[in-house]
């Protein structure tokens, strides 16, 4: 009975031993994580981890880990594409592939949930953390203690799921789990339990995340900064968290309805007991849409941003941008049928949301055209972020061109669940947002780290992606007008296996890409300071604001600024080019209030996660440990009075003629 308490489900038969490809990864992955582990030991940098980085509530160091952490999650999630890519190039007739039917039913499911939810949703936290604030003139988000919170509730909830790699399996329902394939009796065992409780803990980070960065916005905003006065950035990202605050407590609610049709036997979506499982479609799409546009409105804001810098000029048309990205915001909860017109909604619905689909497109033309018309004319510098933007132009045109061909319901008879969906989605999801997230990435990368990117392997990268993007996803256009459908890891119709082999190729082009923009990191990372004092700068006058992290501090600015036009710092830096910069000898500096760091976040999540694996399989004393770990560190974290400090004026002085002397030099 106590063994059954402890352990619950959990046997030595849920490790896969009998899979060598997973063995062979789980090996490589505890080699790995024990050469890290004993790195850090060995150098005597656990103290540094802690203080720095685990317990930090700096949100440039949040940032840094929410890219690290969707940086390693692209790894993962790219890695499950390329097996589906190369089963798929050699299952035809006879040969059944490589992969068991049940372990690629695992591996679709999984590179969809990772990609979306720990590979766009960290990546997009990632930049606002090192962006937001500095951009409307803050030294933090209005919540430090909570965004730290949030990553490690975002990290736990990616570990959950990679758990399921080793130790059980993960769903075999594809990314949405619809019933009834994700209830009991089809999926018993364990894989849609990992999958609901990994979303579950990382979604509330997800959703505090979204309310911290709103307040933020709304609240935080330095004098002068009126709401049309903030950089388009800024608006994208409010609208996005909007979105988040309404559209994530939808996902929690399905998702735990969903768990307990599992657990408790309730039938919220088991038809043949009363329920509706249409129900459930209704409400994951409810909130699906929107999160397609939660990933895409950052990634509209960066492409403006970066347009505008590198074509020498201020952005077109920023008061229709603006207004654009409101529509898009309003209409994103008006379209979500669209993704289930064959389940029998009827002629009328059908139409409605086809039109509201076809709508949507406008403000997002409208927004094109305003990028087009601020390269129009421009001093155009087509360094690397300038060249993801030039890539998103084309790609997302044909992942939108589809989407309106397939808001015509007649259409989408023909092609739901094909492959054709599958490579509009991509052209959307991959076109739209990571390209975007690319060139921010790089774009802001020398703020966080003080040193731009090599260019001549960052254009390598681009190169491969772009070219294997192509040479991936444009077949399967073909493929799905011809009848394939998605999820597919055999068929019999042979005149398809060589549109399957172009796309397995331009998978491994694209391999060859995320190997350059490894490369490209590394090696600028070792030539730092030699990339940071050459002359033939490639961003092509890069001024003092470029040369280093910015602003180094913790305490981000020693003087709140003022703002009294949109672009505010061209205009000031403009005057300093004429009166040169201020010297920090000049000022007069006053102490600088400061919250401390703090582990609270750390170690709920840590509980958290315990409590999520446990009810995983049935483990009731670890769930309760878990449980009552969670609750404990609330309480303690509502006890310490110690939760801030002063940095002395003096100590502020001597920072910034540093800093002063640094960027000057």
């Amino acid at each position: 009975m106590l063994q059954e308490l402890i352990f619950g489900k959990l046997t030595l038969d849920a490790i896969p031993w009998d899979v060598p490809i997973v063995m062979g990864v789980g090996v490589v992955v505890a080699l790995g994580a024990l050469g890290v582990l004993g790195y850090i030991t060995y150098a005597r940098k656990w103290g540094y981890l802690w203080t720095d980085w685990i317990t930090t509530i700096d949100h440039k160091k949040l940032g840094i880990m929410y890219m690290i952490l969707a940086g390693v999650m692209l790894l993962r999630g790219f890695s499950d594409a390329v097996m589906m890519r190369a089963q798929q190039a050699i299952a035809a007739g006879s040969n059944m592939g490589y992969l068991p039917p049940e372990h690629y039913d695992q591996i679709f499911s999984a590179h969809g949930v990772i990609m979306i939810f720990f590979v766009a949703m960290p990546f997009m936290f990632g930049l606002m953390n090192m962006v937001i604030p500095l951009q409307i003139g803050a030294r933090d988000v209005a919540y430090p203690y909570l965004n730290n919170f949030s990553f490690w509730m975002t990290f736990v909830g990616a570990m959950l799921i990679n758990i399921s790699l080793f130790v059980g399996k993960f769903a075999a329902t594809g990314w949405l789990a619809y019933p009834p394939l994700s209830e009991t009796y089809f999926s018993p065992g364990v894989g849609v339990d990992y999958y609901v409780w990994g979303l579950q803990i990382a979604g509330v980070g997800t959703l505090l995340a979204g309310v911290n960065f709103i307040a933020t916005i709304m609240k935080m905003r330095c004098p002068g900064m009126t709401l049309m006065k903030m950089p388009i950035f800024v608006w994208s990202v409010l609208c996005a968290m909007i979105l988040v605050a309404l559209s994530f407590p939808i996902l929690t609610v399905t998702l735990a309805l969903l768990e307990l049709d599992r657990m408790m036997g309730m039938h919220f979506f088991t038809q043949f007991a009363g329920g509706n499982m249409m129900m459930y479609i209704n409400l994951i799409w409810a909130w699906g849409h929107p999160e397609v546009y939660i990933l895409v409105l950052p990634a509209f804001g960066i492409f403006s941003e970066v347009a505008a810098t590198f074509s020498h000029k201020k952005l077109f048309g920023y008061t229709t941008m603006v207004w654009a990205i409101a529509i898009i915001t309003v209409l994103s909860f008006i379209v979500w049928v669209h993704h289930f017109f064959t389940m029998g909604s009827g002629g009328n619905v059908n139409s409605f949301f086809g039109i509201a689909t076809m709508i949507i497109a406008i403000p997002t033309g409208v927004k094109v055209f305003n990028w087009l018309f601020t390269m129009y004319k421009g001093r155009i510098n087509f360094a690397t972020p300038m060249l993801w933007v030039t890539a998103f132009f084309t790609t997302f045109a044909i992942g939108g061109m589809t989407g309106v061909l397939m808001a015509i319901p007649p259409v989408d008879f023909q092609t739901h669940n094909s492959l054709f969906l599958i490579a509009h989605f991509h052209n959307v999801i991959i076109g739209g947002v990571l390209f975007g997230y690319f060139a921010g990435l790089i774009y802001w990368w020398p703020k966080a780290f003080g040193f731009t990117l090599d260019e001549k392997s960052g254009k390598w990268a681009f190169g491969f992606w772009v070219t294997g993007f192509y040479v991936a996803f444009m077949p399967l256009y073909v493929l799905g007008l011809n009848g394939a459908m998605r999820r597919l890891s055999h068929y019999d119709n042979l005149t398809w296996q060589p549109y399957f082999i172009v796309a397995a190729i331009g998978s491994a082009l694209i391999f060859v890409g995320v190997c350059f923009q490894i490369w490209q990191i590394f090696i600028s990372i070792k030539n730092r300071a030699a990339l940071r004092d050459k002359t033939g700068d490639p961003w092509n006058g890069r001024t003092l604001e470029w040369t280093m992290s910015s602003p180094a501090p913790d305490y981000n600015f020693a003087f709140t600024p003022t703002v009294k036009d949109i672009d505010q710092f061209w205009l000031d830096k403009e005057n300093a080019k004429e009166i040169g910069p201020i010297h920090p000898d000049k000022l007069e500096y006053n102490d600088i209030h400061m919250p401390k760091n703090t582990s609270v976040g750390f170690w709920i999540a840590m509980f958290s996660g315990l409590f999520g694996f446990a009810m995983v399989w049935h483990m009731w004393i670890p769930a309760a440990v878990g449980f009552i770990g969670m609750i404990g560190s609330v309480i303690v974290r509502t006890f310490d009075k110690d939760t801030d400090y002063y940095i002395k004026a003096d100590v502020v002085k001597k920072t910034e003629l540093a800093h002063f002397k640094e960027a000057i030099s």
